[in-house]
């Protein structure tokens, strides 16, 4: 697994590239959404930067420089099979000697019989190439076609290619991640998901969540899977540090990023089969630093998920009891007006914040048609549940976009916001297209977009106190008081300061996060004429 890197703190950048926190600017205070936002001054630093973001709007090439370059923090929503390119998993497919059903571009095991033909085939056959392309991603997707079906349909398409090589996916993706300027990876993936769903089978169906969790356990069985989980863990990392060249001469990014694994839960399977899977990835939380949390995948629309809903969100309060240092973050209100029945829009961010008492939604796309709907904006304002926002995402498979996106509504009501990409390589974007896509269609300054990169670390779940206090998103982006004085980013001087951020490995990623931050604003002090 990646490890931790920090920055020196006897690193200093120039005393100029660093601020003070908070000092006035000659411009006035950017418009901004949100209690804390809406007092935002910015600095200096931050006012020049924000100059040149306004200069280079109409010049697209330095625009995709400038946020590209931007430190971008965390990315924290993301599945790792739809995370790589969908030409690295046709290579993949290759060199594994996999077949495709020419019928449903499906990667199917050889031997290659009829109605197949050699995934290895696409790299002399253009057409062919192009058309897995197509099948196995939204390349070329019609705007006005049924982008949820096609999106969801390329996982079964793709999945004999990605359940393979966890180690060797990883890699991929996380040199693309540290490419976009991000110290901070969280990445879903199905741990012992056969063997789970073994163990559901056998032990059957109980509605005594209680009488079932004791089953599960009995004679060491939940155990065995987390054994299996973890050794499959070992294997990827044994994979991913071969494929990324981890220690040696060849090292590629992806060696210094920080990663962690949230588990997949299938919530479309049946009730013992999500019970089961929950149990394990919140034990396996507890057990193993490298895994921190669990969320339900699969589409929150099918009927499977919205006949099981509530029994689920009752499933992670009672499991949440017996393991309460896992983390749960989860995919709610994946939904639009048209795709379920009005009904099934009232709830499901509401049960998720209330019920499950997730720490962060996922998508949270329907907010405004649940049934008090600002009560619970205001709940996950006063919790900091943050909402995971990946805009392509929400377009390809709900056609919700602009305006009719929540993304200033959860802003405006003092909720944490963060950006992220869901599928990268499914929808053929990275998180530089989304905070692209955030600053275009919303307006937003660099102070905003920056706020932004900073809540992608401190939602994140990373262990250890954080550089800031009370609710940044609230009150603003201040200094704890062991840091009072200091110039984020800077050598640390004070022993309190420095105490906390060696011994805190959120507060190591963010002091890492501000200094970049100095040099980004350093390097585009001077708007483009």
């Amino acid at each position: 697994m990646a490890a931790l890197g920090l920055l020196p703190l006897s690193a200093a950048l120039p005393a100029s590239a660093h601020p003070a926190a908070g000092a006035p600017a000659s411009t006035a205070a950017l418009p901004a959404a949100g209690p804390a936002a809406a007092l935002r001054v910015p600095t200096p630093g931050e006012a020049r930067t924000d100059a040149y973001l306004a200069s280079v709007r109409d010049r697209p090439a330095r625009l995709d420089a400038f946020f590209r370059m931007m430190p971008k923090g965390g990315e924290l929503h993301n599945h790792l099979s739809g995370a790589v390119s969908t030409e690295y998993l046709i290579t993949l497919a290759a060199e594994d000697g996999l077949c495709v059903d020419t019928a449903t571009m499906t990667a199917v095991v050889p031997p290659c019989g009829p109605g197949t033909r050699p995934a290895a085939d696409a790299a002399g056959d253009r057409a062919f190439h192009d058309a897995l392309v197509r099948a196995w991603s939204m390349e070329d997707f019609p705007p006005d076609g049924n982008g949820h079906d096609h999106f969801f349909d390329t996982f079964g398409k793709f999945g004999e290619v990605t359940w393979r090589h966890r180690g060797k996916l990883l890699a991929e993706f996380a040199d693309d991640v540290a490419a976009q300027n991000q110290s901070y990876l969280e990445t879903m993936v199905s741990p012992a998901s056969w063997s789970a769903n073994k163990l559901a089978d056998s032990v059957g169906w109980d509605p005594d969540l209680a009488a079932l969790y004791k089953k599960l356990t009995a004679d060491g069985r939940l155990d065995a899977l987390v054994d299996e989980a973890v050794k499959e863990a070992d294997d990827g990392d044994a994979e991913f540090r071969k494929a990324a060249g981890c220690g040696t001469e060849r090292e590629r990014p992806a060696c210094g990023l920080t990663v962690r694994w949230i588990s997949q839960v299938s919530r479309g399977s049946t009730p013992v089969r999500v019970f089961t899977q929950m149990a394990l990835g919140m034990r396996l939380a507890e057990r193993d630093e490298r895994f921190v949390a669990v969320n339900l995948v699969q589409p929150e629309d099918w009927d499977s998920s919205l006949a099981n809903y509530s029994l689920q969100m009752r499933m992670l309060a009672h499991l949440r009891g017996i393991h309460p240092e896992a983390h749960v973050t989860l995919h709610a209100g994946e939904l639009w007006p048209g795709l379920v029945k009005p009904e099934d829009l009232t709830f499901h961010i509401a049960e998720a914040v209330d019920v499950a008492r997730t720490e962060r939604v996922g998508h949270g796309v329907d907010l405004v048609h649940e049934t008090d709907w600002r009560s619970t904006a205001r709940t996950m304002a006063a919790r900091e549940v943050a909402v995971e926002v990946p805009f392509t995402s929400n377009a390809q498979i709900l056609g919700v976009r602009g305006a009719e996106h929540p993304f200033e509504t959860y802003r405006a009501y003092g909720v944490p916001v963060v950006l992220a990409t869901d599928d990268p390589g499914v929808s053929r974007i990275d998180i530089s297209h989304e905070y692209a896509y955030a600053s275009r269609t919303y307006g937003l300054s660099y102070p905003e977009l920056k706020d932004l990169a900073r809540a992608s670390l401190e939602y994140a779940f990373v262990p250890g106190a954080s550089l800031w206090r009370g609710n940044p998103t609230a009150e603003g982006y201040r200094t704890v008081p062991a840091c009072r004085g200091e110039r984020p980013g800077t050598p640390v001087r004070s022993s309190a300061c420095r105490r906390l951020v060696e011994g805190s490995p959120k507060a190591a990623l963010e002091w890492r996060q501000e200094a970049a931050f100095a040099a980004f604003e350093t390097a585009h002090a001077t708007p483009v004429r």
